[in-house]
Protein backbone atom coordinates (compact mmCIF):
# COMPACT_ATOMS: atom_id res chain seq x y z
CA UNK A 1 0.00 0.00 0.00
CA UNK A 2 1.48 3.35 -1.06
CA UNK A 3 1.51 5.87 1.78
CA UNK A 4 1.44 9.58 1.07
CA UNK A 5 1.70 12.44 3.56
CA UNK A 6 -0.57 15.44 3.17
CA UNK A 7 2.04 18.10 3.81
CA UNK A 8 5.33 17.94 5.71
CA UNK A 9 7.96 20.25 7.21
CA UNK A 10 9.59 20.85 3.83
CA UNK A 11 6.36 21.50 1.94
CA UNK A 12 3.48 22.04 4.36
CA UNK A 13 -0.07 22.42 3.20
CA UNK A 14 -1.01 26.08 2.91
CA UNK A 15 -4.55 26.21 1.56
CA UNK A 16 -7.44 23.76 1.49
CA UNK A 17 -10.80 24.24 -0.22
CA UNK A 18 -13.82 22.33 1.11
CA UNK A 19 -16.95 22.23 -1.05
CA UNK A 20 -20.31 20.90 0.10
CA UNK A 21 -23.69 21.05 -1.60
CA UNK A 22 -25.57 21.05 1.70
CA UNK A 23 -24.94 22.25 5.20
CA UNK A 24 -23.54 19.07 6.76
CA UNK A 25 -21.88 17.49 3.72
CA UNK A 26 -18.33 18.71 4.37
CA UNK A 27 -18.43 17.64 8.00
CA UNK A 28 -19.76 14.17 7.17
CA UNK A 29 -17.47 13.65 4.19
CA UNK A 30 -14.14 15.04 5.39
CA UNK A 31 -14.67 16.49 8.87
CA UNK A 32 -12.22 14.11 10.54
CA UNK A 33 -9.62 14.74 7.87
CA UNK A 34 -9.91 18.48 8.39
CA UNK A 35 -9.48 18.11 12.15
CA UNK A 36 -6.31 16.09 11.55
CA UNK A 37 -4.94 18.45 8.89
CA UNK A 38 -5.47 21.48 11.08
CA UNK A 39 -3.64 19.81 13.94
CA UNK A 40 -0.71 18.81 11.70
CA UNK A 41 -0.59 22.10 9.72
CA UNK A 42 -1.13 24.96 12.21
CA UNK A 43 -0.77 27.66 9.54
CA UNK A 44 -3.38 26.09 7.26
CA UNK A 45 -5.82 28.44 5.55
CA UNK A 46 -9.20 26.92 4.76
CA UNK A 47 -11.96 28.10 2.45
CA UNK A 48 -15.23 26.38 3.38
CA UNK A 49 -18.16 26.64 0.95
CA UNK A 50 -21.73 25.44 1.48
CA UNK A 51 -23.95 25.93 -1.56
CA UNK A 52 -27.49 25.34 -0.23
CA UNK A 53 -29.05 26.56 3.00
CA UNK A 54 -32.05 28.19 4.58
CA UNK A 55 -32.12 30.46 7.62
CA UNK A 56 -32.09 27.68 10.22
CA UNK A 57 -29.53 25.52 8.48
CA UNK A 58 -27.28 28.46 7.62
CA UNK A 59 -26.95 29.25 11.32
CA UNK A 60 -26.08 25.64 12.01
CA UNK A 61 -23.55 25.62 9.16
CA UNK A 62 -21.79 28.73 10.47
CA UNK A 63 -21.67 27.28 13.97
CA UNK A 64 -20.27 24.02 12.66
CA UNK A 65 -17.64 25.69 10.46
CA UNK A 66 -16.43 27.80 13.39
CA UNK A 67 -16.00 24.67 15.51
CA UNK A 68 -14.36 22.49 12.86
CA UNK A 69 -12.06 25.31 11.73
CA UNK A 70 -10.92 26.32 15.18
CA UNK A 71 -7.21 27.04 14.86
CA UNK A 72 -7.27 27.65 11.12
CA UNK A 73 -5.43 30.68 9.79
CA UNK A 74 -7.98 33.30 8.67
CA UNK A 75 -10.72 30.82 7.65
CA UNK A 76 -13.03 31.86 4.84
CA UNK A 77 -16.63 30.61 5.09
CA UNK A 78 -19.25 31.02 2.36
CA UNK A 79 -22.83 29.91 3.05
CA UNK A 80 -24.86 30.20 -0.17
CA UNK A 81 -28.59 29.71 -0.70
CA UNK A 82 -28.93 27.92 -4.04
CA UNK A 83 -32.15 25.92 -4.06
CA UNK A 84 -31.81 22.43 -2.61
CA UNK A 85 -32.48 19.71 -5.19
CA UNK A 86 -32.40 22.10 -8.16
CA UNK A 87 -28.67 22.58 -8.76
CA UNK A 88 -28.68 21.23 -12.34
CA UNK A 89 -31.31 23.82 -13.24
CA UNK A 90 -29.35 26.76 -11.82
CA UNK A 91 -25.96 25.46 -12.89
CA UNK A 92 -24.96 28.66 -14.68
CA UNK A 93 -25.31 30.69 -11.46
CA UNK A 94 -23.33 28.12 -9.49
CA UNK A 95 -20.67 28.08 -12.20
CA UNK A 96 -20.36 31.87 -11.90
CA UNK A 97 -19.62 31.49 -8.21
CA UNK A 98 -17.01 28.82 -8.96
CA UNK A 99 -15.27 31.25 -11.30
CA UNK A 100 -15.24 33.91 -8.58
CA UNK A 101 -13.86 31.37 -6.14
CA UNK A 102 -11.08 30.37 -8.53
CA UNK A 103 -9.97 33.98 -8.79
CA UNK A 104 -9.93 34.49 -5.03
CA UNK A 105 -8.48 31.25 -3.67
CA UNK A 106 -5.87 28.84 -5.05
CA UNK A 107 -5.90 25.65 -2.95
CA UNK A 108 -3.33 22.90 -2.54
CA UNK A 109 -6.13 20.36 -2.09
CA UNK A 110 -9.84 20.47 -2.92
CA UNK A 111 -12.36 18.28 -1.09
CA UNK A 112 -15.58 17.77 -3.03
CA UNK A 113 -18.37 15.29 -3.70
CA UNK A 114 -18.01 11.90 -5.42
CA UNK A 115 -18.73 12.00 -9.16
CA UNK A 116 -21.03 8.92 -8.97
CA UNK A 117 -23.06 10.22 -6.03
CA UNK A 118 -26.75 9.67 -6.83
CA UNK A 119 -27.81 13.08 -5.47
CA UNK A 120 -27.99 15.50 -8.39
CA UNK A 121 -26.74 18.46 -6.34
CA UNK A 122 -23.68 16.52 -5.22
CA UNK A 123 -22.84 15.42 -8.77
CA UNK A 124 -23.03 18.97 -10.12
CA UNK A 125 -20.68 20.31 -7.45
CA UNK A 126 -18.20 17.57 -8.33
CA UNK A 127 -18.49 18.27 -12.06
CA UNK A 128 -17.89 21.98 -11.58
CA UNK A 129 -14.99 21.29 -9.23
CA UNK A 130 -13.15 19.39 -11.96
CA UNK A 131 -14.18 21.91 -14.58
CA UNK A 132 -12.84 24.81 -12.52
CA UNK A 133 -9.80 23.48 -10.64
CA UNK A 134 -7.99 21.63 -13.40
CA UNK A 135 -4.47 21.91 -11.98
CA UNK A 136 -5.24 21.07 -8.37
CA UNK A 137 -5.27 17.93 -6.24
CA UNK A 138 -8.91 16.88 -5.82
CA UNK A 139 -10.25 14.30 -3.38
CA UNK A 140 -13.89 13.21 -3.67
CA UNK A 141 -15.51 12.31 -0.34
CA UNK A 142 -18.49 10.05 0.33
CA UNK A 143 -21.87 10.67 1.96
CA UNK A 144 -23.89 7.73 3.32
CA UNK A 145 -27.55 7.87 2.32
CA UNK A 146 -30.64 5.85 1.43
CA UNK A 147 -29.54 5.56 -2.21
CA UNK A 148 -26.80 3.09 -1.32
CA UNK A 149 -24.28 4.72 -3.66
CA UNK A 150 -21.07 4.19 -1.70
CA UNK A 151 -18.36 3.20 -4.13
CA UNK A 152 -14.90 1.67 -3.87
CA UNK A 153 -12.60 4.47 -2.68
CA UNK A 154 -8.86 4.36 -3.29
CA UNK A 155 -7.49 7.05 -0.94
CA UNK A 156 -7.71 6.80 2.83
CA UNK A 157 -6.90 9.22 5.66
CA UNK A 158 -6.38 7.44 8.98
CA UNK A 159 -7.98 9.06 12.00
CA UNK A 160 -7.29 8.73 15.70
CA UNK A 161 -10.09 7.76 18.04
CA UNK A 162 -9.95 11.32 19.40
CA UNK A 163 -10.57 12.79 15.94
CA UNK A 164 -13.46 10.38 15.39
CA UNK A 165 -15.08 11.31 18.69
CA UNK A 166 -14.64 15.02 18.03
CA UNK A 167 -16.02 14.81 14.48
CA UNK A 168 -19.13 13.00 15.62
CA UNK A 169 -19.58 15.20 18.67
CA UNK A 170 -19.38 18.40 16.63
CA UNK A 171 -21.75 17.04 13.98
CA UNK A 172 -24.43 16.14 16.50
CA UNK A 173 -23.94 19.38 18.42
CA UNK A 174 -24.09 21.69 15.39
CA UNK A 175 -26.89 20.13 13.36
CA UNK A 176 -29.70 19.65 15.86
CA UNK A 177 -32.29 20.07 13.05
CA UNK A 178 -31.08 16.81 11.50
CA UNK A 179 -31.39 14.61 14.57
CA UNK A 180 -34.94 13.63 13.63
CA UNK A 181 -33.55 11.83 10.60
CA UNK A 182 -33.05 8.15 11.40
CA UNK A 183 -29.67 7.98 9.65
CA UNK A 184 -28.16 11.05 11.34
CA UNK A 185 -26.73 9.14 14.29
CA UNK A 186 -23.41 8.46 15.94
CA UNK A 187 -23.39 4.80 14.92
CA UNK A 188 -23.88 5.65 11.22
CA UNK A 189 -20.87 7.95 11.12
CA UNK A 190 -18.68 5.72 13.29
CA UNK A 191 -19.57 2.58 11.32
CA UNK A 192 -18.46 4.04 7.99
CA UNK A 193 -15.17 5.31 9.41
CA UNK A 194 -14.57 1.93 11.07
CA UNK A 195 -15.25 0.11 7.79
CA UNK A 196 -12.83 2.36 5.88
CA UNK A 197 -10.28 1.93 8.64
CA UNK A 198 -10.53 -1.85 8.28
CA UNK A 199 -10.20 -1.63 4.48
CA UNK A 200 -7.04 0.47 4.74
CA UNK A 201 -5.51 -1.51 7.63
CA UNK A 202 -5.50 1.49 9.95
CA UNK A 203 -3.70 0.89 13.24
CA UNK A 204 -6.07 3.38 14.82
CA UNK A 205 -9.05 1.44 13.39
CA UNK A 206 -10.69 4.44 11.70
CA UNK A 207 -10.37 6.32 8.41
CA UNK A 208 -12.20 8.61 6.01
CA UNK A 209 -12.13 7.49 2.39
CA UNK A 210 -11.90 9.35 -0.90
CA UNK A 211 -11.82 8.82 -4.63
CA UNK A 212 -8.61 10.19 -6.15
CA UNK A 213 -8.93 10.21 -9.94
CA UNK A 214 -5.47 11.65 -10.58
CA UNK A 215 -2.42 11.57 -8.31
CA UNK A 216 0.89 13.03 -9.52
CA UNK A 217 4.15 12.47 -7.61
Amino acid sequence: MLRLKLGDARQPLRRVLCLGAHCDDIEIGCGGTMLRLLKENPQLQVCWVVFSSNHERAEEARKSASMFLKGAKQPIVHIKNFRDGFFPFVGAEIKEFFEELKGDFSPDIVFTHFRHDLHQDHRLICELTWNTFRDHAILEYEIPKYDGDLGTPNFFVHLSDAHVRRKIGLLLKAFSSQRRKRWFTEDTFRALMRLRGMESNSLSRFAEAYHARKVVA
